[in-house]
C-alpha cells in the first residue's frame, strides 16, 4: 500500500505543477505581454475561470500527505515553517491580486495590483523549485526524524545547509524558466492577436534558458544525490522518465514554431511530467532524503501511516477523485477556445 499512495501523493503534485503551473506563469509574464488595459484583461480572463480550482491540487496533496505519510507531513512542515509561510503569503497576495483589482477603478490600483499579481507568480515559481531542491539534495534529519533549516547559511553544501543554497536557487531558476515557457504556451493558446504574438516569442526566448537549465540541474543533481545514478544504474527502465521530458522541451519549439498551439501547450506538459516523474524516480524509495546520514532519511516504508488506514483511505481518495476530476472536466470544457472580453469581471 506505501507504494501505491506514493505513486499517488506524485501523482497529485505533479498535476498541481502542470494545472497550476501555467496560470503562475500567465502571472509571471502579465506585464511582458500585455501593454494595455484590455490586453492585460486578456491574459487574466485566459486563467479566470479555472485559477483558483487549479490549487485544488495542492489542497489535495497536503490532505493525501497528511494522511498516508504523517511522519513526512510533521517533519517537513515542521522543517519549512518559514518558507511555507512565505509561500502561503505569496498564494494569498495573488489571489487578492486577481480578483480585487476590477474592484476600485483607479489609475494607481489597477497597476498595483498587476506588480503584485507578477511578483508573487514569480516568487512562487522560483519558490516552488527551491522547495524541490532540499528534497532532491536532502534536509539535515537527525535520529529522531526531525530538521529544521533557515533562510540560508553560506550557501554551499554540507551538513548545515539553508533553504536557499547554490543548489536549490538554480533549481529554483530552472522551476522559473519552466513555468514561464509553461504559462506562455498556455496564453498562445487562449488568446490572438498582439498578445498572442509576444507570447509565442517570449516562450521560444525563454525556451534556450529552460534547455540551458535543465542541462545544469539534471549534471549538478547527479552529483548533489548520488540515489539518482544509483537508482537509475539498478533500474535501467526508469531512463523512460527522462526521455519524456527531453521529448517535451524539444516538442515545445518544434510546435511553437510551426504555431501548433495546442500541441505546443501539450509539448511543455508533457516536459513537466517528465522532469517530475524523474525526481520521483531517482529519489525512490525516500519520500526525504537526509543530507546527514542516510539511514536517517525518510522512506514510504518508515514515514506511512499503518496499513488498515491506507486501504480504507483509498476508497474514500477515488471517490474524491472522481469528483474532482468531473468538476475538471467539466470547467475546462465549457471554457475552451479563445478567451472572449465580456464587460463585467477579468
Amino acid at each position: 500500500m506505501e507504494d501505491i499512495w506514493f505513486c499517488l501523493v506524485a501523482l497529485m503534485i505533479t498535476l498541481y505543477v502542470v494545472f497550476d503551473g501555467f496560470d503562475l506563469g500567465a502571472g509571471i509574464i502579465h506585464l511582458w505581454v500585455a501593454r494595455n488595459e484590455e490586453e492585460r484583461r486578456r491574459v487574466l480572463r485566459s486563467i479566470g475561470p479555472v485559477w483558483d480550482g487549479n490549487e485544488v491540487w495542492l489542497l489535495a496533496a497536503g490532505g493525501t500527505l497528511y494522511f498516508a505519510f504523517p511522519v513526512l507531513y510533521a517533519s517537513g512542515f515542521s522543517g519549512f515553517y518559514l518558507p511555507l509561510m512565505m509561500v502561503l503569503w505569496l498564494l494569498m497576495l495573488r489571489g487578492i491580486a486577481i480578483e480585487f483589482r476590477n474592484h476600485i477603478e483607479s489609475p494607481v490600483w489597477k497597476p498595483f495590483g498587476d506588480v503584485i499579481f507578477s511578483g508573487s507568480s514569480l516568487l512562487l515559481a522560483v519558490f516552488f523549485g527551491a522547495a524541490l531542491g532540499n528534497v532532491v539534495r536532502g534536509v539535515p534529519l537527525d535520529a529522531s526524524g526531525t530538521f529544521f533549516e533557515p533562510l540560508w547559511t553560506d550557501f554551499q553544501l554540507g551538513n548545515e545547509t539553508g533553504i536557499l543554497d547554490w543548489f536549490t536557487i538554480l533549481v529554483g531558476i530552472a522551476s522559473l524558466c519552466t513555468l514561464t515557457v509553461h504559462g506562455a504556451t498556455w496564453v498562445v493558446m487562449k488568446t490572438d492577436g498582439a498578445v498572442q504574438e509576444r507570447s509565442r516569442r517570449l516562450a521560444l526566448q525563454v525556451w534556450w534558458a529552460l534547455a540551458g537549465s535543465t542541462l545544469v540541474v539534471t549534471f549538478f543533481s547527479f552529483r548533489v544525490q548520488l540515489q539518482v545514478p544509483s537508482r537509475l544504474a539498478a533500474q535501467p527502465w526508469g531512463f523512460v522518465f527522462p526521455v519524456l521530458a527531453v521529448s517535451g522541451l524539444f516538442g515545445i519549439r518544434w510546435f511553437s514554431v510551426r504555431g501548433a498551439d495546442v500541441k505546443s501547450f501539450l509539448a511543455s506538459c508533457t516536459y513537466i511530467v517528465g522532469m517530475m516523474t524523474s525526481a520521483v524516480f531517482g529519489l525512490y524509495p525516500y519520500v526525504l532524503p537526509s543530507n546527514t546520514d542516510p539511514k536517517f532519511g525518510l522512506t514510504l516504508h518508515n514515514a506511512a501511516a499503518p496499513d488498515y488506514g491506507l486501504k480504507i483511505g483509498l476508497i474514500w481518495w477515488t471517490l474524491g477523485m472522481v469528483l474532482v476530476s468531473a468538476y475538471f472536466g467539466f470547467v475546462y470544457r465549457h471554457f475552451a477556445g479563445k478567451v472572449r472580453l465580456e464587460p463585467e469581471g477579468y
